[in-house]
Formats: C-alpha cells, structure tokens, sequence
C-alpha cells in the first residue's frame, strides 16, 4: 500500500485548504488502493474570512489547527514530515495556499515560501519522491522548483506570474494534468476554473494515479 502525505493550508478556500480539493484527494487516495496521512504548518493565518460575506474577520486563527477540522483530529506540524515515510507528497489547493504556504496572494512572482512548506518539498525531490498540486498550489511549488512545468488552468495572470518565477505553464481544462519528469510533479487545475464538484474529483484522481505510478 503507497503512503501519502498532504499538506493542508487551514479550513476554507477564502483564507485555508479548499475543502473539497483536499477531501475529494483523500477520497481518491483510498479508493484506489493508498494510504495517508495529513500535515500543516503550525503557524497563524494570514487573515480569517467570512466565508458568507468575503470580509475580513478581527480574529486569529492557526493553520494546524484549523487544517486539523478536515483532518477530524489526526494530523501533524509539518516539521514532523520526512519523506522516507511515504511515497508521495500532495498539496491540496484553496487561497491558504497563496496566503499560508507563501506570500504568493500578495506577492506574485517575488512571493516568499513557508520553511516548512520549502523543506518538505525540497527533501521530497531529493529523496526521488513525486509531488501533485492542485489549484493554485503549483505556483507555490514553481516558487521552490524554479523550472518546473505545471498547469493551474487557463488564468493568464497566475500563469505569467509562474513564468516570471522561471516555471513553464501548460494551459489545460478540467481533469486534466501536466507531468514534469524531472522532479516527478503531477499538477491539475481544479477549482481555478469553473468547476463542478465531480470535475474536482475527476483531477484529484487523475493526480492520485500519476502519483502511484511514479511511486512504483
């Protein structure tokens, strides 16, 4: 049975993890045969939003522990990652991606990345293990893997933002992913286009049998 690793980014598209993104992944994870477990950084949120109304809410809140509501409890602080434990490591998409991980919401291209987040990634790499990131999490990756090729869709204004980091961009629709060999990265674009809740499971499994079959 592979073993996978996925890194959320909090509770919520608006300021965490997209909850659907990371749950249709665990899904698709145990349905076709794998296991996983669930990490986050613990560090505060860059901010909380009102789900309902999209404001600003005066309020803290914790990436661990509000990524530990879709983990229903069982998860663990990113630092305790390694890579010699699983077979893959996958990062669900949702702003706190952009907001958490990095500074890529606000920064763009001159965006900086969590240390957890770098090292969980960079380690990975080195240790010939594959990566998936859906959504907007490949820019987040493209940050670390300065020549990767992903997809985060057809958003022209993120795509220039990952070439300007040194990524390659490949436009694509729903369920479909991008390979690069060399680092052994599967991306897929999910919820950064206007996508149904089956479209988001059909790219969640796509990545998830990539990465079993570049685990193997």
């Amino acid at each position: 049975m592979k073993k996978f690793a996925i890194v959320l980014s909090g509770c919520g598209v608006y300021d965490g993890a997209e909850i659907h993104e990371a749950t249709l992944t665990m899904l698709a994870i145990a349905k076709l045969g794998g296991s996983y477990s669930i990490f986050a950084p613990n560090i505060n949120q860059h901010h909380v939003i009102n789900h309902m109304t999209g404001e600003e809410m005066k309020e803290t809140r914790n990436v661990l522990i509000e990524s530990a509501r879709i983990a229903r409890g069982n998860i663990k602080d990113l630092k305790e990652y390694d890579p010699k434990d699983f077979d893959a490591l996958v990062f669900p998409g949702g702003f706190g991606a952009a907001k958490n991980l990095s500074s890529f919401a606000f920064d763009g291209p001159s965006c900086s990345v969590n240390t957890d987040t770098e090292e969980a990634v960079t380690k990975t790499v080195k240790a010939g293990k594959p990566i998936g990131a859906l959504c907007i999490a490949p820019a987040v990756i493209v940050r670390i893997l300065k020549d990767a090729e992903v997809t985060i869709g057809e958003d022209s204004g993120t795509a220039s933002a990952i070439e300007k980091m040194g990524g390659k961009h490949t436009n694509t629709t729903h369920g479909e992913i991008v390979v690069d060999s060399k680092y052994k990265l599967v991306t897929t674009p999910c919820y950064m286009l206007n996508a149904t809740i089956d479209q988001i499971y059909n790219g969640a499994e796509n990545v998830v049998k990539k990465l079993l079959e570049l685990a193997d």
